[in-house]
């Protein structure tokens, strides 16, 4: 569990902090950007976040973490803004490690794609996803047909389920 204002850590139980390999007060007042594998996944997450946490909603997603001695895991994260007009001001956050690997053909997809599958994933259509991402749908269908094609994939169903087997 964490409390954080504006995505910097301002508390944290003693599992999340082990979980990443610290000690709970290296963590403490420290941005959450150290914990991703890259500084664009932490605002790309940043991104999808302020869309669906404004207003007080639960949200989340299942992402790649990055713990203290590089290596890398899949977590859930489940969050909660206690401020309903800025969803960052407050929030309170669950992070739960998965016991998936992850895979090296996921970084073959771009971030955008990796945005779009995460979506899709969450069974989002297309229209959500674009007014979430701010592309049109079309570009949205674009994304999905593209991939669908380059690794011979026939529907949606089987879209999500090969973008899953790479988490």
């Amino acid at each position: 569990m964490v409390y954080a204002t504006h995505r910097i850590i301002r508390d944290c139980n003693f599992e999340f902090a082990e979980e990443f390999g610290y000690e709970r007060d290296e963590l403490i007042d420290q941005s959450f950007s150290r914990l991703y594998p890259k500084v664009r996944d932490f605002v790309r997450t940043g991104e999808m976040w302020r869309t669906n946490f404004a207003g007080g909603h639960v949200y989340y997603d299942e992402r790649i973490m990055r713990r203290r001695d590089g290596s890398s895991f899949w977590c859930r994260v489940r969050g909660r803004s206690r401020n309903q007009a800025d969803p960052f001001a407050e929030a309170l956050y669950c992070f739960e490690p998965m016991n998936r690997a992850v895979a090296g053909n996921a970084s073959l997809l771009s971030d955008r794609q990796k945005q779009v599958l995460t979506l899709v994933s969450q069974g989002k259509t297309n229209a959500q996803i674009a007014q979430e991402m701010g592309l049109s749908k079309r570009t949205v269908e674009a994304h999905r047909a593209r991939l669908m094609r380059a690794y011979g994939l026939r529907n949606s169903a089987e879209l999500i389920a090969w973008f899953s087997s790479l988490r």
